[in-house]
């Protein structure tokens, strides 16, 4: 499937401006540029592999092109990857964070961990952003969307909850609050962050909720709604485990999931509407 350079073009812009939209506050923050700047091989790399199978989730059930094929998929997934490489490259060189006389582990750290996030706002940008009269004409010509099975659900609620939570788990702020926190305020924390999942899929006809969020009952929304929190609290543990801030006690570090875990519920819940 081939697309007009014109077009193409317009993509790739949109696609930037997707990128710089859900990742500025990432590329000012010193937190993140001491995280990679301090992170492991290992640790880049598996935070490279899995943005990378969330970039091919999304991109499969509500990327632009709803009929490309895996190939298609991979391919965009790559694009997406090497675009947010550039883009943290140059907006970190210019906001002085790399320099030539840096050392190439450092400046592939700091790159590596801005960009993750950078490429899924490219890839969300690229497929949201649209609304000319071009995409809606192609829009009612057949190109419908995937039906986002449960699985795909899943992946569109981790990427919403990413764009959140990253934007905020770098921070001192999270673990100041969850050593401040004593265990009434966690419970209220996790109590009001699945009213909130409960009320974005189910009360309050949020954008795209009809569309995608089955309800069959009181026993639908309660499943529902914890499930999303669940996706919440996997995501918030992820991005507290890559940036470091799991040297501390057990408790501690389920405060951080706590507190963290209000951000990131509302990415897996409201992105899991808006961002297909």
């Amino acid at each position: 499937m081939t697309h007009p350079v014109s077009r193409s073009l317009r993509e790739y812009a949109r696609g930037l401006a997707g990128g710089l939209m859900f990742s500025l506050p990432l590329l000012y923050t010193m937190e993140v540029w001491w995280a990679g700047f301090v992170a492991e091989p290992l640790r880049l790399l598996l935070y490279v592999v899995t943005v990378f199978l969330l970039l091919l989730g999304y991109n499969y059930y509500a990327g632009l092109h709803h009929d490309a094929c895996w190939s298609e998929v991979v391919i965009d997934s790559v694009e997406e990857m090497g675009l947010g490489l550039l883009l943290a490259a140059a907006l970190l060189f210019l906001l002085g964070q790399i320099e030539l006389d840096h050392s190439p582990y450092e400046i592939v750290g700091k790159v590596t961990v801005e960009a993750m996030t950078v490429a899924i706002g490219i890839s969300v940008g690229t497929a949201q952003l649209g609304g000319g009269k071009g995409e809606a004409r192609r829009g009612v010509e057949g190109s419908a969307k995937r039906e986002a099975t449960f699985g795909g659900q899943i992946v569109i609620a981790l990427c919403g909850a990413v764009l959140f939570a990253a934007n905020v788990a770098p921070t001192e702020e999270i673990i100041t609050i969850a050593t401040e926190s004593h265990l009434a305020k966690l419970v209220g924390i996790a109590l009001l962050s699945l009213v909130l999942t409960a009320l974005i899929l189910y009360y309050i006809e949020f954008t795209g909720s009809r569309q995608f969020v089955r309800r069959s009952g009181v026993t639908s929304v309660v499943v529902g709604s914890v499930i999303s929190y669940a996706v919440a609290l996997v995501v918030s543990a992820m991005m507290l485990w890559f940036f470091g801030r799991f040297d501390a006690g057990l408790l501690t570090c389920l405060s951080q999931v706590v507190v963290l875990g209000l951000a990131a519920t509302l990415g897996a819940s409201a992105g899991r509407l808006l961002l297909q």
